[in-house]
């Protein structure tokens, strides 16, 4: 208990360098049990900077990383969320307690199924999660106030950020499937959109369909 209570200080000093500093947002970190979310034989790297394998053969990204793209996404209460890769449902986890309602589409349905099973299991009420194909996003239940994608588009992620209403905020990477990809912030003005690259990322492409087997 005192090893993972210095590895959370750790990873809230690396946020301050960061200039990441909402308290909001450290309370929800703080709220929400990363090591429920992580095989016991990773937990003791639950706080680091590491991407960490979880089942049908993808991963956590590090909490740094999530805490960065949080963050940038500014999330305020009430706020509507659309996530693209629920993964463990770490990251559903937190918003949850940031906004108003989070939909997370994954495409593995045991990742789902996990996913939904530890919400109930903490009481987390105001997540959906869907077993289903994201790669074009949701734009029957649009618009969303927030994106967040957890993989990379080659280009302009042009047909996601038409699901976000006026003044809403998308984060993803964008680049190549094989390189580095930016992390970048997508802002809807009007009919346009601003862009603000966050950091240099490598992510898996976003894939179309859903898992044939898992």
């Amino acid at each position: 208990m005192a090893d993972e209570r210095e590895s959370f200080a750790a990873f809230l000093l690396r946020l301050r360098g960061k200039g990441i500093v909402a308290k909001n947002l450290i309370a929800a970190f703080e709220a929400t049990p990363r090591k429920a979310f992580i095989d016991p034989q990773y937990q003791p790297l639950a706080w680091s900077e590491r991407m960490l394998p979880i089942e049908c053969g993808e991963a956590i990204e590090g909490a740094d990383l999530q805490a960065l793209t949080i963050s940038a996404l500014e999330i305020e209460p009430g706020h509507k969320i659309l996530e693209v890769g629920a993964g463990s449902g770490y990251t559903a986890g937190v918003m949850a307690r940031l906004a108003g309602k989070v939909v997370t589409i994954e495409r593995y349905k045991r990742l789902a199924e996990q996913a939904r099973a530890r919400f109930d299991s903490l009481g987390i009420t105001n997540v959906q999660v869907k077993h289903a194909d994201g790669f074009a996003g949701l734009p029957a239940e649009g618009p969303f106030d927030r994106i967040v994608v957890w993989a990379a588009f080659d280009s302009h992620p042009r047909v996601f950020v038409e699901q976000l209403s006026s003044g809403g905020t998308m984060v993803a990477p964008i680049g190549p499937a094989e390189d580095e990809q930016v992390l970048a912030k997508l802002t809807k003005v009007g009919s346009r959109f601003e862009r603000a690259d966050l950091a240099r990322v490598r992510l898996q492409p976003l894939l179309k369909g859903m898992a044939a087997v898992l």
